[in-house]
């Protein structure tokens, strides 16, 4: 009992009192591809590994990517990710990668195989619409997608204003 006691009222040294938790800037949740829902019908949805090399991994971890013009494309039984821009890192040296370099995706052979059917036979594209962060790995969030013609954008356009406006005059009521 008296040793529990001494336990309780040693004080810790100064140097290993935590400091206030310091305000730094939030950290990005994910990264998303705005273009894709308004260009495709988006079909099934498929998470995928990504490699990537140090420097492109510290810049995604701050945010500074872009996948609006990006594609996914089946070579040699392997999807390889086009177009997508992860910036330079700040702090990187010589080794730096190239920002629009072709990433490969990690996927089962399944689901490389249900990608290919689609791509081939149904005249799908495959499109990222997300990058996040998953127990510390970089994922991607792909998608078998179909184009849009003229008349299903505006028709998505519309729906979205009268969805805005119905929610500003609810606000407005209350």
């Amino acid at each position: 009992m008296a040793s529990q006691a001494n336990r309780r009222s040693v004080i810790p040294p100064a140097f290993l009192i935590m400091p206030a938790a310091t305000k730094d800037a939030p950290r990005f949740t994910e990264i998303r591809n705005s273009k894709a829902f308004h260009l495709y019908h988006v079909g099934e949805r498929f998470e995928a590994g990504i490699m990537l090399k140090g420097t492109e991994m510290k810049s995604l971890r701050q945010g500074l990517a872009q996948m609006a013009d990006a594609f996914v494309r089946i070579e040699d039984g392997a999807p390889i990710l086009h177009h997508a821009h992860i910036a330079e890192y700040a702090l990187g040296n010589i080794h730096n990668h190239p920002p629009r370099r072709p990433r490969k995706l990690l996927l089962h052979a399944r689901e490389i195989a249900k990608l290919k059917a689609g791509t081939e036979m149904q005249g799908m594209t495959v499109v990222p619409l997300r990058f996040y962060f998953k127990g510390g790995l970089a994922k991607v969030e792909i998608a078998l997608c179909k184009g849009k013609n003229a008349a299903d954008k505006r028709e998505t356009l519309r729906r979205k204003t009268e969805l805005r406006e119905a929610e500003r005059a609810l606000r407005k009521w209350k």
